[in-house]
């Protein structure tokens, strides 16, 4: 290990890393330094920049908090979250496809009956929500935990609004013996993502839109089924082709149907115009029954 320079300092390093006792650490260790040092070379980084790399990542880091992740904000643009997700969610034929569990996504929501307004009296649009959570085989999962959550009619979670009273737009329910769960809210919008930290940092630097189409957020749990994240998009937004966390695919892309003053599918007399979402879960069977969450 002496005498390094920038043609045997790769070789070096990997031979002091060839104890790790962990196999796949030691696989991972080694691939990511010979990437990294082969990055360092490409570039031919400078000091100055390498610098700026640390202070990047420790600000990344000091902008973490219990209700914002900045480290996840950055894969998500980065489009390292959505990778990580293709390459260990390949979903067989018929199961609801994944996406990314984004930065705003809160353990142990309140557990809610069935037909709760999430919106706790927000302004917005009504939304009526019914899903239906299958196995592959297509049979009615009961009991299965189903986590949602949203930004409001102007693009902020309620982990963003400390004037807000407590969880909102947000929840947990536990299907039936049908498989199904509903609930109220109101129409998702279209937003920013947050551009206060390192994140909005990047993106402006490389001139690229903060925007995320419209969506929900669903965290799908149920015993011997792989746990789904997933979100379902509202058809028709303008930023479907170009999400600033890559996130979108055709399969999640849902049509709100408008409906008109009357009666709503619980029973609910509506006075205005209101939107309704019916969908359909399936979920991946797993090898070994998956850790559902549970309330706290």
């Amino acid at each position: 290990m002496r005498d390094c320079n920038e043609k045997n300092i790769t070789t070096a390093v990997l031979e002091a890393f060839q104890g790790t006792p962990e196999v796949r650490l030691k696989a991972i260790m080694s691939s990511l330094i010979r990437h990294l040092h082969d990055f360092v070379r490409e570039v031919e980084l400078t000091t100055d920049e390498w610098d700026r790399a640390i202070d990047y990542l420790s600000r990344t880091g000091q902008g973490c908090t219990a209700e914002r992740q900045e480290f996840i904000l950055l894969s998500d643009v980065l489009g390292v979250s959505m990778l990580v997700d293709a390459i260990n969610h390949r979903m067989p034929g018929g199961a609801t496809e994944t996406t990314v569990l984004g930065p705003f996504y809160v353990q142990n929501p309140p557990e809610l009956p069935h037909g709760y307004d999430v919106s706790r009296g927000l302004k917005g649009e009504p939304l009526f929500v019914e899903g239906f959570v299958l196995s592959a085989t297509l049979t009615p999962i009961a009991n299965a935990i189903v986590d949602i959550w949203q930004a409001d009619s102007e693009g902020f979670y309620d982990v963003q609004r400390t004037e807000l009273p407590g969880s909102t737009l947000r929840g947990r329910f536990r299907t039936d013996r049908e498989g199904r769960f509903h609930f109220w809210s109101i129409m998702p919008t279209s937003y920013p993502v947050p551009q206060d930290g390192t994140a909005g940092e990047l993106l402006r630097a490389t001139a690229r839109h903060p925007y995320r189409p419209a969506h929900l957020h669903f965290l799908i749990a149920a015993e011997e089924h792989e746990t789904l994240v997933t979100h379902l998009f509202v058809d028709g937004d303008p930023y479907l082709n170009s999400d600033a966390v890559f996130g979108v695919k055709e399969s999640l892309i849902r049509n709100f149907t408008k409906e008109e003053p009357g009666a709503a599918p619980d029973g609910r007399t509506m006075d205005r115009p209101w939107r309704k979402l019916t969908s359909t879960f399936r979920l991946k069977g797993a090898a070994k029954p998956s850790a559902a969450p549970r309330a706290a």
